[in-house]
């Protein structure tokens, strides 16, 4: 067997970033940018009244001044004219400032009779003004690489790029295996059980950016398996469930070596997840997890997402971590790094009790996986320990 650290590392030398293609910003949510978006243009492009108001000379504001309304500045439709001494355009919020005025003085400090106003005792001297190129300027760069949400997508509508260059979407294949197998909605026999892993998976992957393919269900028998496994030709990475221990059933590491596949580990010294083999089927990377559906969900996040990170151009990095006290004290951990289903709160984290591999409903109730490294020493309320955030979890 070999270490979490060892197994992640020679997962990473299977993958690589993948090529770079040019997407419309309106397609480019949740895509992981490659190369910088360059600003076209200044934000704002023109110094702008942050206040409904009248734009003025600084140099005249004082209590009791009065000015003639000469003209109005609105947004998208500005005041061409020049504001010289004594006068004042009428400005709304984010219109340009006039030429010759340098001060918007606002709506609640002034006093107006027709054409003229007064300003108040309360008048204060703040500008109102913002800037040109207060937010951002021409050649200004949101850097790359970055996984694309919402506000970055405004950024640059607002920089006026339409469209970013960014990393291609991994295509995963998805693989579980098993005569016990049945798709849900399917109606299973005695003996058998609803395939559930494969679902948490794909969805777990694409939220993470990559594109899934749930290939059909492959039976214990070495036909079906290299039927089902060439259907994943094309795929950027294959994933297997279940079939990769060393049971007369388990047939998925022999038929994947019979196919060509270059092993690069079998086993890793973690649990749940220890029946953990990957390797490289001719051009294709490939890993097999668990059937175990907490243990496969559990590689996914340890290993799975970080390879797909990897494949969009985000490093080469293990999944983040992050550290809590204990809510609850932990018994000495075995020789094996254990990741436990947990929940972190306000106050802390605490396992779960039950960390049965497969309880699907305990770990629907986790946020956390809380990491046990090996022979780790009993462990009491108010000890810092580590742990993964898992995504989407309530």
């Amino acid at each position: 067997m070999i270490s979490v650290e060892q197994a992640l590392a020679a997962l990473f030398d299977l993958v690589e970033p993948l090529g770079v293609e040019t997407v419309d910003l309106r397609a480019a949510n949740g895509r992981v940018l490659a190369k910088d978006a360059v600003a076209a243009r200044a934000q704002p492009p023109f110094a702008a009244s942050s206040m409904d108001g009248y734009a003025l000379r600084l140099a005249e504001l004082e209590p009791d001044a009065m000015f003639k309304v000469i003209g109005e500045s609105a947004a998208g439709r500005g005041y061409l004219g020049q504001v010289g001494p004594g006068q004042t355009v009428r400005i709304f919020t984010g219109a340009p400032v006039p030429d010759g005025a340098d001060v918007v003085v606002i709506q609640e400090q002034v006093t107006r009779r027709g054409n003229l106003i007064t300003l108040n005792h309360g008048v204060d001297r703040k500008s109102n003004i913002r800037p040109m190129g207060a937010d951002f300027k021409p050649s200004d760069r949101l850097q790359a690489p970055r996984r694309l949400g919402p506000t970055d997508l405004a950024l640059m509508a607002a920089m006026n790029v339409d469209q970013c260059q960014v990393y291609q979407a991994p295509e995963i294949a998805i693989l579980a295996t098993g005569d016990e197998l049945v798709m849900p909605g399917g109606t299973p026999g005695p003996d058998q059980i609803i395939a559930s892993n494969g679902f948490g998976l794909a969805a777990m992957l694409e939220n993470l950016g990559a594109k899934t393919r749930l290939l059909p269900i492959a039976q214990d028998t070495a036909p079906s398996l290299r039927a089902a496994i060439d259907l994943a030709q094309g795929a950027d990475l294959l994933v297997t469930i279940g079939g990769a221990s060393v049971g007369d059933h388990d047939l998925v590491a022999q038929v994947a070596a019979d196919m060509g596949l270059a092993q690069s580990f079998y086993k890793v010294a973690m649990r749940p997840g220890k029946p953990l083999m990957a390797g490289r089927l001719g051009a294709m990377p490939m890993i097999g997890l668990p059937g175990n559906p907490v243990s496969a969900m559990v590689c996914g996040w340890v290993f799975l997402a970080p390879m797909v990170r990897a494949m969009q151009g985000l490093g080469f990095a293990a999944a983040p971590r992050r550290q809590a006290r204990l809510d609850r004290p932990l018994p000495a951990n075995g020789p094996r790094a254990h990741y436990m289903r947990a929940k972190r709160t306000e106050t802390g984290i605490a396992g779960f009790d039950n960390q049965d591999s497969a309880l699907l409903t305990v770990l629907a109730q986790a946020n956390a996986l809380l990491i046990r490294p090996p022979h780790d020493p009993a462990r009491d309320i108010g000890d810092t320990v580590e742990y993964i955030p898992l995504s989407n979890a309530p």
